[in-house]
């Protein structure tokens, strides 16, 4: 590879990892929405351990782009006022209809999570933790369905 699309590849990575970890601020903004407004004790309990996740890939994706020179996102991007708005919204309906909210956030996050571990020019250690982001992003999207059954 020419080191013109050795730098195109790591900008691209770079641009990449920017944008989750600016989803996942976004997520932890919605998280707090929800369970600020949620009055089921367990969906609560269970939302703060999944904001918990968001904060890890924040810092896990992070440390990659600092490996890379680059100073990574400390904030949600633009998108926090769709994702948090929708909760805000859901709020006037009750507990199921923010658990509904939060679903349709983790169906963007997983979207984006399978995207990137599709993502040509990551190193095996990066593709390792997308997946293991991944993991989590299915893990609570798994949850909030069956949490949306149950109450």
């Amino acid at each position: 590879m020419s080191s013109a699309n050795k730098a195109t590849t790591l900008s691209d990575t770079n641009k990449l990892l920017e944008d989750l970890i600016k989803l996942d601020y976004d997520a932890i903004e919605a998280y707090d929405a929800a369970i600020k407004r949620l009055k089921d004790a367990e969906s609560k309990r269970q939302l703060s351990e999944f904001r918990n996740d968001h904060q890890r890939h924040t810092q896990n994706l992070g440390r990659f782009m600092k490996q890379a020179g680059k100073d990574p996102p400390t904030g949600p991007g633009l998108k926090q006022i769709l994702t948090k708005g929708k909760v805000v919204l859901a709020d006037i309906s009750g507990d199921q209809a923010i658990l509904k909210a939060m679903k349709s956030n983790e169906d963007d996050t997983n979207a984006a999570y399978e995207r990137a571990v599709q993502h040509e020019g990551t190193s095996a250690e990066l593709r390792d933790t997308l997946r293991e982001n991944l993991n989590d992003e299915r893990r609570h999207r798994s949850w909030i369905e069956r949490r949306i059954k149950e109450i």
